[in-house]
């Protein structure tokens, strides 16, 4: 098992996907044993109940839900930065994600 577990969520789980295996190559580079993984909003729930992430991200596009995310989940809720979502960053977005864990 990983030892930090990072779940992005976006509207469809199509976006985010390509900044997983851009985050995936910036973790292996780092030496950071971490799972890493997408979802679509819609699934979102049933995600965290069976991989139970240590922070989740929120695309953009989603950035609406994470008042409702916050309210129910004890792990730390952070909308991507736009622009490092928009260039598809994965190193900068993969270090926010390690930050907020701690």
């Amino acid at each position: 098992m990983a030892e930090k577990t990072i779940m992005l969520c976006c509207a469809a789980g199509m976006s985010t996907s390509l900044l997983v295996s851009k985050m995936q190559k910036a973790a292996e580079s780092d030496g950071i044993d971490a799972e890493i993984f997408a979802a679509a909003a819609a699934d979102a729930d049933a995600k965290l109940e069976e991989k139970h992430p240590d922070v989740l991200m929120l695309g953009p596009q989603v950035r609406y839900l994470e008042g409702q995310f916050k309210e129910k989940l004890s792990i730390p809720v952070e909308v991507i930065n736009m622009q490092d979502y928009g260039m598809m960053n994965g190193e900068k977005v993969l270090r926010e994600a390690v930050k907020l864990i701690g």
